[in-house]
């Protein structure tokens, strides 16, 4: 029985062609892919610090956890290994967690929690561990569980979607799903179109998958954050902004608090 700290110890193994362009790093284009994580999420650290201080600081840890999963997802493609896989879908999901745990809207909760957000919390915290407990049994399936979560993601955001009239937060739902759904057919194509991508010697559909997820990623975090501010913030306005400006076509989005609106 290999070790888990073996290259290719892993029964996952995606369509770039193994050691083609080093010795040491199994998938190339798929493990440098990844640095893209590592400008995100420190840039969105900077840029969304004034609403952390605002609504929590929890929300660096968001970040903290975005990046983590990149340096997992380097270890993973470069090692192929059992571990490497498993420290990649589990960081994958504690960010998923801590997501929830933070944005989640109290009208969402289920019902026995009523609106109480450290109950919800806690409720977050054991299901994640029993998860990622369950997540050694079957490591085959976790990457198709992971995905499966999207589906009532979704749905929240459609659902808010319903509800506001807000042209800012309408049209960063509308951008983050579709970069979402871009990166999630990346990926789909990576793993069961293979041999045909290495018909044509097309094999980067897995480094595209991450590099359109960690743009979603923004996206995704300032479009909670403009949901959870409905009902968590009230009296504060939200304004979206654009690094490096405004006036430019493309941009990272991220939120400034812009002044009190206080009722009497």
């Amino acid at each position: 029985m290999p070790s888990i700290f073996a290259y290719q110890s892993s029964e996952v193994d995606w369509c770039e062609s193994n050691f083609q362009h080093s010795e040491q790093v199994a998938e190339f284009y798929n493990t440098f892919s990844n640095v893209t994580f590592f400008i995100f999420g420190p840039l969105m650290m900077f840029l969304m610090h004034p609403y952390a201080q605002k609504r929590s600081r929890y929300i660096y840890s968001v970040s903290v956890l975005f990046m983590v999963v990149g340096l997992f997802s380097m270890y993973f493609h470069m090692t192929l290994s059992f571990l490497g896989q498993l420290l990649d879908e589990i960081s994958i999901l504690w960010l998923l967690a801590s997501g929830y745990s933070i944005w989640m809207p109290r009208c969402y909760f289920p019902t026995f929690l009523g609106e109480n957000r450290p109950q919800f919390v806690c409720l977050v915290v054991v299901t994640t561990l029993v998860s990622t407990f369950l997540s050694f049994l079957k490591p085959t399936v976790n990457a198709y569980a992971l995905n499966s979560i999207a589906v009532h993601i979704l749905y929240i955001v459609f659902q808010e979607y319903k509800k506001t009239s807000n042209k800012e937060l309408r049209h960063l739902i509308e951008v983050s799903v579709v970069l979402w759904a871009f990166a999630l057919t990346s990926w789909i194509s990576d793993r069961f179109l293979c041999s045909f991508w290495q018909q044509i010697n097309f094999f980067y559909l897995h480094s595209i998958w991450h590099v359109l997820i960690s743009i979603t990623f923004p996206y995704g975090m300032v479009t909670m954050a403009l949901v959870d501010a409905r009902y968590e913030m009230p009296d504060q306005t939200l304004k979206v902004r654009y690094w490096p400006r405004d006036t430019w076509p493309v941009g990272l989005p991220y939120v400034e608090i812009i002044g009190d609106h206080k009722n009497c």
